[in-house]
């Protein structure tokens, strides 16, 4: 083990590894556990997160009590049904599954709402039970809270795949 530390310490990182952090992050799995299995530092992590413009969950349980803020690429005022989106309230990919037509959410608000379905982690396996039909609640979300993720796909990630 150690001399693969070694061999990756000053490299950058390759497009496989800029996949499976992204996919791995994705499904749940922390920053420093990333960083572990690929022999990499916390922060060599964390910089392909805020590079590719992955929304990060925050790291104390009061920080995850207020919605979080989204990278740029990330921001959009409009979602299609079956889109997966990041929650940026609940710190976690989700699907959109309507749109509220509403009127009253863009006069009180100045957003658009949609009802998601937020995907949690199972406590047993270390991924998320979206393909069962399981591990996760429905909720509403105004669109500022919401953020797009099709930027990923052009790092040859399948966002249904990975959920």
């Amino acid at each position: 083990m150690q001399r693969r530390k070694s061999q990756n310490r000053g490299k950058t990182a390759s497009k496989s590894e800029i996949q499976e952090t992204v996919s791995d992050y994705l499904k749940g799995d922390n920053v420093s556990s990333i960083s572990q299995y690929l022999y990499r530092s916390p922060s060599f992590v964390k910089n392909i997160l805020d590079r590719v413009g992955v929304p990060q969950r925050p790291p104390s349980a009061e920080d995850r009590m207020l919605p979080a803020f989204l990278p740029e690429n990330c921001v959009a005022e409009e979602f299609e049904a079956g889109e997966i989106v990041w929650s940026a309230k609940y710190h976690s990919p989700a699907v959109i599954d309507r749109k509220h037509e509403d009127p009253l959410y863009l006069e009180k608000y100045g957003s658009n709402a949609y009802q998601i379905y937020i995907y949690e982690k199972d406590s047993n396996e270390d991924n998320y039970l979206a393909r069962a039909g399981k591990g996760g609640f429905y909720a509403s979300c105004l669109a500022y809270d919401l953020g797009k993720l099709s930027h990923l796909v052009e790092l040859g990630i399948d966002l249904k795949k990975e959920l």
